[in-house]
């Protein structure tokens, strides 16, 4: 039975019958993955990285769930959105994984969340702010250990690490970032790993976190003390060359709107970019690029196969360009009959996961999850 379907009983139809397209979020999914990586990392806590809205799939319902089973550390991008997350959860250890912006510290305790200091510049500014107000709401300090994006450098790490020690900086966590984990054999994974972990002895005391979600499948020598997984607790594969070793946590469906005749020889959509080879049935549905499918995905004469969607139980492929609100699916394989005005199409489910679908538009699972629109009528799973 699918997302859709379990939860058939929970749509408002007065709602539902008013978009092109039905977003099934899966609560109990997104646990029951967040559960899987707290046991492998384990000893080491195991965090929830909510950042991009919960990666577009809502962040107060995925941080309230998150919270009831017993997640107690969130990674967010900004202070906006550490302000949404301590409005839902009062207890919670929030990071801003940003840092400090250049309007100040302020905001920091307003909020009782701790920035992730990502330069030499952002700590003298936080120092200056601690000192003042004399906050004690801790920090997170950012290494870069092979990233070259945020952090401080490993030379300014080690040279800054005597000072942490006897004066008050606030440092509450030591953390980097890998580059390569989806890679498991890439040399820098283990060069990254060796050089954090000298970097951590020199911050005896202060716990450390070094570990995305592939991260958690590189071993032990990559838990360290917290975990921080984001993508894979919404379905993404941290295991690319493996078999996914979590559910799958979303089902996105679009409602058919015209089932129509195209004869050979004719072309469908934008550019006149598809060609029927034969007379051809197409059905058209309420999604496009506005809800998240890339334009991308688009099947082309030119050698692109382009996207497939679940129809009356059959994976067809797209025709045509994927417009602002309209994909042609071609659908002349079904039986006749079999595909109906007001039908729903699959876009991502199991049957079509999220990183296949990212495959088809030349892209990665983040990329759509953070891309589906709002418009979309979203139901959740075990709010």
């Amino acid at each position: 039975m699918t997302l859709a379907e379990m939860t058939s009983a929970s749509t408002s139809p007065a709602v539902g019958s008013e978009t092109g397209g039905t977003l099934v979020i899966d609560l109990e999914a997104i646990e029951a993955n967040w559960r899987t990586l707290a046991s492998l990392a384990l000893p080491a806590q195991c965090a929830a990285v909510v950042k991009a809205d919960a990666y577009g799939m809502g962040l107060e319902p995925v941080a309230s769930r998150l919270a009831a089973a017993g997640c107690h550390t969130f990674f967010v991008a900004d202070i906006a959105e550490a302000r949404r997350l301590r409005a839902r959860i009062n207890d919670a250890t929030i990071y801003v994984l940003n840092g400090i912006m250049a309007e100040g510290a302020a905001p920091f305790a307003e909020v009782n969340a701790r920035p992730v200091i990502n330069s030499m510049t952002e700590l003298a500014e936080w120092d200056a702010f601690v000192a003042a107000q004399k906050w004690q709401g801790g920090a997170a300090l950012h290494v870069d250990t092979g990233m070259n994006r945020l952090g401080i450098t490993a030379e300014e790490a080690a040279a800054l690490a005597p000072r942490v020690k006897i004066e008050n900086h606030g440092v509450a966590l030591l953390i980097s970032h890998l580059a390569c984990a989806e890679l498991t054999d890439h040399p820098l994974n283990a060069g990254q790993i060796r050089l954090f972990r000298d970097l951590r002895m020199l911050y005896a005391g202060v716990p450390a976190s070094l570990a995305n979600s592939s991260g958690v499948f590189l071993g032990s020598a990559a838990h360290f003390d917290l975990a921080r997984p984001g993508a894979a607790l919404y379905g993404i594969n941290p295991t690319p060359s493996r078999p996914n070793p979590l559910r799958s946590v979303l089902e996105l469906t679009g409602r058919i709107l015209q089932v129509r005749n195209v004869d050979q020889g004719e072309t469908v959509g934008y550019d006149a970019a598809w060609t029927a080879k034969r007379p051809s049935r197409l059905a058209v549905v309420a999604l496009g690029y506005a809800d998240g499918l890339l334009r991308s995905a688009s099947a082309t004469d030119r050698g692109r196969g382009g996207g497939a969607a679940i129809i009356a139980g059959k994976r067809c492929p797209f025709a045509g360009r994927v417009s602002m609100d309209l994909v042609c699916i071609d659908v002349t394989d079904l039986p006749q009959g079999s595909v109906r005005r007001g039908d729903s199409a699959t876009l991502i489910g199991e049957r079509i996961p999220i990183d296949e679908v990212a495959a088809s538009a030349g892209t990665i699972g983040y990329e759509i999850l953070t891309g589906i629109g709002r418009r979309c009528h979203r139901i959740y799973r075990g709010a």
